[in-house]
């Protein structure tokens, strides 16, 4: 699964990037099930991304909750021990897919050109580097 906002997506981007095309291709080639996990509520933007990328979606998930990536991994046929959540934010994403009994892998966001971004990431930085591997 995966988060959409600064993970797969900048903020300021309307349609995915041709490296996340590519990859998002290659991995439903390598038979990977792919699955927007977002907690935007933005008309059409999670719907936008997931139609482009062939993939299926969850908006308004409210991570850290786990109940959205519960509800698609039910909705999915998803097993615990066969996935994971992608994301950028240690305090949403992370958190949610501990909560959730999945893997959390942690990347680095698409862009900190925000003042806020650039902040929290330097706030998760202590977290991040404790749970490198």
């Amino acid at each position: 699964m995966l988060d959409l906002d600064n993970t797969i997506a900048a903020y300021s981007e309307h349609k995915p990037a041709a490296d996340v095309a590519e990859w998002t291709a290659a991995m439903n080639a390598a038979g990977v099930r792919l699955f927007i996990i977002s907690n935007s509520r933005r008309e059409g933007r999670v719907e936008t991304f997931a139609e482009a990328l062939n993939i299926g979606f969850l908006k308004a998930a409210r991570k850290p909750s786990p109940e959205g990536i519960l509800s698609a991994m039910r909705t999915e046929g998803y097993k615990q021990n066969e996935s994971a959540l992608i994301g950028d934010q240690v305090y949403t994403d992370a958190l949610a897919a501990n909560r959730a009994g999945i893997v959390s892998i942690v990347v680095r966001p698409r862009s900190l050109k925000n003042p806020f971004l650039a902040l929290r990431f330097a706030l998760e930085s202590p977290f991040r580097a404790l749970a490198r591997n």
